[in-house]
């Protein structure tokens, strides 16, 4: 159990880090913002659940079945269609499903989006970011920036794209899983967390760069040999703190990707959810090129902490709540 000096040095911990991240972006000239956490459109995301509410006021102000975001990228993307410009929001999320050691279902998500960048130099800023969170507590940490692809090779020796199930499935040795039902990126999914992950080293930045386009979510494909999504995830010795797009700006593809995702969850028996059809009418009036990244900032503090359950950085978990 945690005593009251421990809870204060988790608050304390958060505070320096939010003044950093206020300081790092203001540096760069990138605007903070504020948007709304309830929303009339869901997150179709088969593989993320989200929250509703039901609005009881006046029926002209508008639809009374809100959503509680997930994520402020929708928002911010829409600011960024209006002319706003590069901004960042440092907010609460929401998602529904998962609370223990990993999970929180309310939890702070830094969340940025850089006009004119890919997804490449975007990985480079959060690097940056990441290693002067961790020397606020004296930590340094080295850096490996990895193709997914190269990842596989070098880890396994299987090349994702190319490889078929029964390949992947003798790729995972002693894990034991069932098989029946399961997609190739379930097995992609399955060897990354079960295999490659856990022997990322503690005291490393590692940037995955450049997926499948089966795992595209709301980045661009870029064509080649094969195509791929450009996208990247970052990891800080064997966790996964942030997920980063050169972002798709194509409302028929963004819309052609929601409808993908519906049908996904009515495959699974899961109820379809409202498109956001406020974020489409943005990109139709048309979004300018851009790099996003989300990053968990309770997952940044377990890292400067050396936490390793989540409920350690927060002042209040779920159950306490």
């Amino acid at each position: 159990m945690r005593t009251d000096e421990t809870r204060r040095a988790a608050l304390e911990s958060r505070a320096r880090l939010y003044a950093l991240i206020r300081e790092f972006f203001a540096a760069r000239g990138v605007l903070e913002v504020e948007t709304p956490i309830l929303s009339v459109g869901a997150n179709t995301e088969p593989n993320i659940a989200s929250f509703a509410t039901k609005f009881s006021g006046h029926v002209d102000s508008g639809a009374r079945e809100r959503w509680l975001r997930t994520s402020s990228e929708f928002a911010q993307k829409r600011l960024l269609a209006a002319g706003v410009g590069d901004n960042y929001e440092l907010g609460r999320v929401f998602r529904d499903g998962e609370a223990g050691q990993r999970h929180n279902p309310e939890f702070t998500m830094l969340e940025w989006y850089r006009v004119g960048w890919d997804h490449r130099r975007l990985a480079d800023e959060i690097i940056e970011l990441v290693q002067a969170a961790l020397a606020l507590v004296g930590k340094r940490v080295t850096v490996r920036k990895i193709a997914y692809r190269d990842l596989f090779r070098d880890s396994l020796g299987i090349d994702p794209f190319a490889s078929n199930e029964i390949e992947l499935h003798a790729a995972l040795g002693t894990v034991r899983v069932d098989p029946s039902g399961l997609s190739h990126d379930d097995w992609l999914d399955l060897l990354l967390t079960h295999r490659i992950q856990p022997e990322f080293p503690r005291d490393r930045i590692t940037i995955v760069f450049d997926y499948p386009v089966t795992q595209c979510a709301l980045a661009k494909i870029r064509p080649g040999d094969p195509p791929v999504a450009e996208r990247f995830e970052l990891y800080v010795g064997t966790q996964e703190l942030a997920n980063g797009y050169h972002e798709l700006t194509d409302a028929a593809e963004q819309r052609a990707r929601f409808v993908r995702d519906n049908a996904r969850r009515r495959e699974r028996g899961l109820p379809e959810l409202p498109i956001d059809e406020n974020f489409l009418s943005a990109l139709e009036a048309g979004m300018p090129n851009c790099a996003g990244v989300a990053l968990g900032v309770e997952r940044l503090l377990m890292a400067m902490t050396g936490a390793d359950d989540i409920r350690d950085v927060l002042a209040f978990a779920f159950a306490e709540a």
